[in-house]
């Protein structure tokens, strides 16, 4: 069988040749196995080698006309941050964090422990337990550490909830906070788990001091994460520091946390509009949707020209809207970037 999955016959040149009998046989396989064009046709060969059956291509195409294939809808997904990334060159010019992968307890009780780390002297900021891994208990133990630590300049993690969303620019609800703060949000590549190798060491020592096994309760197992972060910041030293200790490299940051929560600055080139609250704004009299995200706050709009805008949220950028049609794109629309290449090109 294996054999005949690696040598197939030849397809069928022409779709328009596949028979009554072999169109039966294709709609027969798909019943059965429910499976697309590609293993359908392997399994057809399997079944008699000696049959010439129609390309994938063709497969599908029959799956189609019948009504045996439904179109999937396109998920959105977080916009993807390549490097480079914000170089860690001092205390608090990055931070990362991260939800540790979650366990249980003796007692069965769910543990989400949320970590922090200065990236430059690796000091661990905090490890904590949160009830619930959304938005409001994520933010209120950001809140504690920049109370405790100041603020840094840029803070990197992953692409999941509560960091990042499918939103334009990959915002959330707590990404947007850290904007309006003056942090830089910064996140990881898709599967790229080196991209905070740094962090990730730590959840390896963390895990293997604090979690194998867990302890009983929830109230014991954040007994054991404060006192690995005692040992880990005081104690432990740190070969790639000299054999130092976190506590000698870290210091606190100057940037304090404030009182009031700032409002975004804009430059004097960019035009400031507010999100209405269904997620448009409005220019030039028309309104076009940027998303639900963005509800009530400002954004940016600077012109690259008559007819397109980029747009930014505070510092990052979200995408350009078209004025001429009322439509928003995250990616550079082509016909802007053609215009763009012909506008850099020898002689232009």
């Amino acid at each position: 069988m294996g054999g005949a999955a690696r040598s197939q016959p030849a397809a069928a040149p022409l779709a328009n040749q596949v028979s009554d009998e072999v169109e039966a046989a294709i709609v027969e396989a798909r019943g059965r196995w429910k499976w697309g064009p590609r293993k359908l046709r392997v399994k057809l060969c399997q079944k008699d080698s000696e049959k010439l059956w129609p390309a994938v291509s063709t497969i599908a195409a029959v799956l189609k006309n019948k009504g045996l294939v439904v179109n999937r809808r396109t998920r959105p997904r977080t916009p993807i941050q390549s490097p480079p990334y914000v170089a860690a060159v001092e205390a608090n010019t990055v931070w990362c964090a991260d939800y540790k992968g979650w366990f249980r307890s003796g007692d069965g009780a769910r543990i989400d422990p949320l970590t922090i780390t200065d990236a430059a002297s690796r000091y661990l900021l905090r490890c904590q337990i949160v009830e619930r891994t959304g938005h409001d208990h994520t933010q209120a133990v950001f809140e504690a550490a920049f109370r405790e630590f100041g603020m840094p300049e840029v803070i990197h993690t992953d692409n999941g909830v509560p960091f990042a969303s499918v939103a334009p620019g990959g915002m959330s609800r707590l990404s947007m906070w850290f904007v309006k703060l003056g942090i830089l949000p910064e996140r990881s590549r898709p599967a790229s788990p080196q991209d905070n190798g740094r962090h990730e060491r730590m959840h390896r020592t963390l895990k293997q001091a604090t979690a194998k096994p867990p302890q009983a309760t929830a109230r014991l197992q954040q007994r054991a994460f404060d006192a690995f972060r005692c040992e880990f910041n005081q104690q432990r030293p740190h070969e790639a520091l000299g054999y130092l200790t976190l506590e000698v490299c870290y210091q606190a940051s100057p940037r304090r946390y404030p009182l009031r929560l700032p409002a975004l600055e804009y430059s004097g080139d960019i035009e400031v509009r507010r999100v209405s609250q269904q997620g448009s704004v409005k220019w030039k009299g028309e309104r076009t949707f940027i998303s639900e995200v963005f509800r009530h706050e400002v954004l940016g709009l600077k012109a690259f020209d008559e007819r397109w805008l980029q747009i930014y949220f505070g510092p990052v950028p979200l995408g350009w809207l078209d004025s001429r049609h009322h439509r928003f794109s995250r990616k550079q629309p082509l016909e802007l970037r053609r215009q763009i290449l012909k506008n850099t090109e020898p002689g232009a």
